[in-house]
Order: structure tokens, then C-alpha cells, then sequence
């Protein structure tokens, strides 16, 4: 208990020390900025000090840029390596130079490493050792900085008794002697520092020299071999060239395909005025289920498809079949609809010339004609409908079989997922098959909604984003 007292009083003593040290050299330093106080200079140190910042400066900077060099070595090393691989991969086997090829990337993936680990060892390794000496000198030229503060508060001490007549001659003495003391701690450190400053300056030259030495033959040697591993490749592809130039370089050949037999005749469409081939006047046309259809019956069929065609130029906008895209002239503008007429199974056939067909038909290329989707006839006088406006007419139909009720707010309806969707974008949706979609409406109602489109949350997860609607069903 006695010991731990006395080490804690010690530990007590000391501390109260240094506070106080610590406080009379912040006041002394007070005194000497704001001029109350003088300071003992040495020019010849402080030209010493702008040497060694500079030294310093100037060593942080080459440090972080050779690291950064040697950074990017590395990545060049894994870039050509990664390249020489595609090269040997895409290059064929039957291709002259293949081996060549390997051969050559390989020494040069050793080049690469090589040239990484000469920076490291003989560059890199050195200049930390060189760096690491500033840290170290920076605390001793603080610390003289310290005793220097020390000795002047000292040394004004005595001044101030010295001029005291009343002054006690016991004190005098010790603060005579602490001045002494103070004096020759600082005058050690500063007497080493002169020594050890100039020679720390004259050493960078050497290291420099050294340094660079080493870095420099280490990228010639590399440059050196590179071109010629290089130019290896290049005679490699030059020998390729003259091979494909002669015609010499291997090749697969593959069987030419079979001419395609057509089963069923194919009507020839070339001239904008060509008309339909009509039948043989005393031949029978045989269906591909054995029943055989009479030149009569065949003629109906026909006035019954210039019938339905003429129903729907009329039913969409007769102005325009007037003219067809060719330059054909002439108004198309059909007669009333034909009834279709039904063909008895029964009816024997008859030896009859069949008629050719009817002109709405003849004239009229297959090009012409527009691809619509079948329309019914309407039952009421509504005004007739473009194709455009009778699509968008169509496409809400998918909600009609949506159900609406007890939905969360903001959830138009709900669809299930009928195929698998592999999202192609950061703001689409993913979804496997069988998964429901809550779909809800786009976040800005400004924004460009995609046609065939929709935007839906996944009830599993709570993704968001768009998917096309034709993946999925309403439920």
C-alpha cells in the first residue's frame, strides 16, 4: 500500500509538472509574438528547417506518385493478361501462328511481372525507408523548439531578479542554475540538428540518383523486350494476311442446301397491275381433304370474297382505295355487299367453264391489300371507325375481366403472371410464373406511358417497376 501510495504521488507530482511546464511555455511564447518578450534566433537553423520542409514536401509527393505508378503497373499486368487470353481463345487452331500466339503472350505476362516487382523491391521498399526519416527528425526539431522556449523563460526569470535589488540571493542562485541547465539541453539538441539537417539535404541527391537509376533500366529492359515480343505477334498476323490473300488458309465447307419444292402454287405479285390467275376452264380443284368443289361453287366463293371486301373498304374510308401505293388509278368504291352462298356437299360436279374474277378482285395486287383483323358488321348507326381508333377501342378489354373489389388503395387491379419475364432494365419488373402483380398507376401521371406496358408492384416481394402486360392475365 505504501509503494502504490508513493507511485501514485509520484505519477500526481509529475503530472502537475508538466501542466505547469506545459503553462509557462504558452505564456512565454505569448510574450515573445506579441514582442514583450525577446527570443533567441538562429538564422542558420531556420535556413536548415526550409531546407528539410522542402526535402520532405517533396518526398511525400515522389512517394505517392511512384505508388500510384506502380498501382497502375499492376492493372496494365492484369489488363494485357486478360487480352493476350481473349486473343489465344479467339484465335483458331487451324489458323497459321497459334502456338506462336501462346508462346508470346505468355512472355509477355512474364515481362509484365517482372517489371512489377522491380518497382516494388528496388524502388518502392527504398523510398519508405527514405520517407521514414522525416517523422523521426520532426519530433527532435520540435523538442529543441520546446527546450528553446524553456531556456528563454529561464533566462528571463534571472533577468527580472537580477534587476530586483530586493531579490532573494537563494532563489537567484537556482534560477541561475535552471537557466544554465535549460541552456545546455537546448544547446545539444541544436548542436545535433546542425549536423544532422545538412546531411539528411545532401542525401536526397544520392537516393534520387539511385532511385531513379533502378526505375528507369527496369522500363527499359521492359520496353526493350515488349517490342520484340510485339513485334513477334505482328509477323504472326502478317503471315495470316498473306494467307487469306492467297487463298491457302484452311476452310470448312458445308453442303449447299436443297432446293425448296412449294406444294402449294404460289401466285406471282410482281407488277402493280398483275390480276389473278383464273382457273382451267374444264378441270376440277380437289381440297386438301379429298372433297372436290365444283367451277360453280368455285365462282360463288369468289363473288363472296369480292363481297366481304368491298364491305370493309366501305366500312372504313372508301377515299382511301381510290389509288392504291403503285400509281394504280381507277375508284375502287365496291357495290353493296354479296350474301355468301352456300356450297352444297352434295352437288355433283358439272362440266362448266368457270369465269374469271371479278374485276374489285383482278385489280387489285396482293400488297394492296391492308392487314386488319376481322370486324363484324355494325348493328347500329355508329359513324364508321379508323383502324387506329378501333384498336384503342380494343385495348381496355383486359379490365373487363379485372376484379376491382377490395382492392388496397391505390391498386387499379390485380394480374397474374402467365410466362416468365427476365428484366432487361433498372426500372422493370421481374416476375416468375404464377406471381401476382398489383398494378397501380405510374408515379408521375406526366410521364410517357409505353404502349402495351403497365406498372406493378409483386405481391411477394413489393419490387416495383414495369412490365409488359401481354406476360400476364387480369384475375
Amino acid at each position: 500500500n505504501y509503494l502504490a501510495g508513493n507511485m501514485a504521488d509520484t505519477k500526481g507530482g509529475n503530472l502537475s509538472r508538466l501542466v505547469l511546464k506545459q503553462a509557462g511555455r504558452a505564456k512565454e511564447k505569448i510574450l515573445q509574438n506579441l514582442g514583450k518578450a525577446d527570443k533567441t534566433t538562429d538564422e542558420i537553423f531556420e535556413e536548415h528547417l526550409q531546407n528539410f520542409n522542402t526535402q520532405q514536401v517533396n518526398a511525400t509527393r515522389l512517394h505517392k506518385d511512384i505508388n500510384n505508378y506502380l498501382r497502375c503497373i499492376r492493372a496494365m499486368q492484369t489488363a494485357s493478361k486478360n487480352l493476350m487470353e481473349t486473343l489465344s481463345d479467339i484465335y483458331e487452331k487451324e489458323w497459321v501462328g497459334q502456338d506462336m500466339l501462346y508462346v508470346q503472350a505468355q512472355n509477355n505476362e512474364m515481362l509484365w511481372a517482372d517489371l512489377a516487382h522491380k518497382l516494388s523491391d528496388q524502388v518502392v521498399i527504398p523510398l519508405n525507408t527514405y520517407q521514414a526519416q522525416f517523422p523521426e527528425m520532426r519530433k527532435k526539431i520540435d523538442k529543441r523548439g520546446r527546450k528553446l522556449i524553456d531556456f528563454d523563460a529561464e533566462r528571463h526569470s534571472v533577468q527580472q531578479m537580477q534587476n530586483n535589488p530586493n531579490r532573494n540571493e537563494a532563489k537567484f542562485i537556482k534560477a541561475k542554475e535552471q537557466m544554465e541547465n535549460a541552456k545546455r539541453t537546448y544547446e545539444v539538441l541544436n548542436s545535433e540538428l546542425h549536423d544532422e539537417l545538412p546531411a539528411l539535404h545532401d542525401s536526397r541527391i544520392l537516393f534520387l540518383v539511385t532511385n531513379m537509376q533502378t526505375l528507369f533500366a527496369a522500363e527499359e529492359v521492359f520496353h526493350s523486350e515488349t517490342a520484340k515480343v510485339y513485334s513477334e505477334l505482328e509477323g504472326v498476323v502478317d503471315k495470316l494476311a498473306k494467307e487469306v490473300q492467297k487463298g491457302t488458309l484452311p476452310r470448312k465447307t458445308f453442303p449447299k442446301p436443297l432446293p425448296i419444292t412449294n406444294v402449294n402454287p404460289v401466285i406471282s405479285n410482281s407488277s402493280p397491275n398483275s390480276t389473278l390467275a383464273s382457273p382451267p376452264k374444264a378441270e376440277t380443284v380437289e381440297k386438301a381433304n379429298d372433297e372436290v368443289v365444283s367451277p360453280n361453287s368455285l365462282k360463288r366463293l369468289y363473288d363472296f370474297s369480292a363481297g366481304v371486301l368491298s364491305h370493309v373498304k366501305s366500312y372504313y374510308n372508301p377515299q382511301l382505295w381510290q389509288a392504291n401505293s403503285r400509281g394504280t388509278s381507277g375508284k375502287l368504291t365496291p357495290e353493296a355487299p354479296l350474301s355468301p352462298v352456300l356450297v352444297d356437299p352434295k352437288e355433283e360436279p358439272t362440266e362448266m367453264s368457270v369465269s374469271p374474277l371479278p374485276p374489285d378482285i383482278s385489280e387489285i395486287s396482293k400488297t394492296e391489300l391492308p392487314s386488319i383483323e376481322p370486324v363484324s358488321a355494325p348493328k347500329s348507326e355508329t359513324p364508321p371507325v379508323l383502324p387506329e381508333k378501333v384498336v384503342e377501342a380494343s385495348a381496355p378489354k383486359a379490365l373487363d375481366s379485372a376484379t376491382t373489389d377490395n382492392l388496397p388503395p391505390g391498386v387499379l387491379y390485380k394480374v397474374k403472371a402467365t410466362y416468365k419475364y427476365q428484366a432487361e432494365d433498372m426500372d422493370e419488373l421481374q416476375f416468375e410464373v404464377g406471381e401476382i402483380i398489383d398494378v397501380i398507376e405510374y408515379e408521375d401521371p406526366e410521364e410517357q406511358q409505353e404502349e402495351g406496358w403497365l406498372m406493378g408492384v409483386k405481391d411477394t416481394t413489393g419490387q416495383k417497376g414495369l412490365f409488359p402486360a401481354n406476360f400476364t392475365k387480369p384475375i
